[in-house]
């Protein structure tokens, strides 16, 4: 009941920010619960920072945030060592990876080089500078935007990076209704700057710990991995999902279970999820006329329910 309570103040506030947008909003908190790192994908303009800044301030976390270039270098990220003549050495002064949230904005204006900067904070948690491994501060989260790739300036994420995001998800533009309030109500930076820390860390590595406890039934785990093998033959997808991406929809999976109230995961709870959680790991056969989100809708259609 108190977890219920809890996440129920988390998505209120959210939603008090990001108005109508109830349905991307709890695809983000589910993804930090399950403890992955988020990529918000859109055009300019329609609230991906200002999502991601209330993000950062509900989760009660340390944040920094990053504005991507192009001539954003890795040790802008990770930090430097500078000699200091008082010390009579050189000491690490630690990057803006070193916070429990980054918020790395419109991560494709950046070099491949400078993104797979990231690749090793976002897989071990740690960063290794001028051969030495730092630890990073616990939990760690990236949360990223992107503009879309027809957009000026921008450079495709690998897929070694993409594959590294928990869930991708567009915000897209507002109602009318939506769009009314936000165009005759506050400014909503004014907003994110005063919204109060519904968490520290304890309590979100508590409800963590509540994601982990929800049960997946064998059944289950068959469904997942009947969906997995569907992406691998051959018929939707150019290449299929690898396990870490099937570990991802699990974990999703019991998240967005955890948010429903449930103790266990459902089939509705992995359909919910699946396009957010692996349509930006796969790329479409063929000339379908689709993306890779109406090609997972598709295939899940066409795989039976256990």
């Amino acid at each position: 009941m108190i977890v219920q309570e809890k996440v129920k103040d988390l998505l209120r506030q959210l939603n008090g920010v990001i108005v109508g947008k109830e349905a991307q909003v709890q695809d983000c908190v589910a993804c930090l619960l399950a403890g992955g790192h988020l990529l918000i994908e859109d055009v300019p303009g329609v609230g991906k920072t200002t999502l991601a800044h209330a993000l950062a301030r509900t989760f009660g976390l340390q944040f920094s945030r990053v504005q991507f270039t192009s001539d954003l270098m890795p040790s802008d990220l990770s930090g430097v060592s500078v000699y200091e003549r008082g010390k009579e050495a050189f000491v690490f002064h630690p990057g803006p990876l070193f916070a429990q949230i980054l918020l790395a904005d419109e991560i494709n204006r950046a070099s491949p080089k400078t993104q797979s900067a990231l690749l090793e904070a976002m897989e071990e948690k740690q960063v290794t500078v001028e051969g030495a491994t730092r630890p990073l501060p616990r939990p760690f989260f990236v949360i990223a935007t992107q503009n879309p790739q027809d957009q000026l300036g921008t450079f495709a994420l690998p897929e070694s990076q993409l594959d590294r995001f928990l869930m991708r998800i567009s915000i897209g533009y507002p109602d009318r209704a939506a769009e009314r309030l936000l165009l005759a109500g506050d400014d909503r930076r004014d907003l994110v700057d005063a919204l109060p820390a519904l968490l520290n860390g304890e309590q979100l590595q508590a409800l963590q710990h509540q994601v982990l406890q929800v049960h997946a039934a064998p059944p289950l785990i068959e469904y997942v991995q009947d969906l997995i093998a569907a992406t691998r033959s051959g018929r939707w997808f150019l290449q299929g999902l690898s396990p870490r991406a099937g570990i991802a929809v699990v974990r999703a999976a019991k998240a967005q279970a955890l948010l429903a109230g449930r103790e266990y995961v459902a089939p509705d709870d992995v359909q919910a999820i699946l396009p957010q959680t692996v349509a930006h790991r796969l790329v479409p056969v063929g000339d379908a006329g689709r993306g890779a989100v109406e090609q997972v809708r598709a295939m899940v259609e066409a795989v039976p329910l256990p």
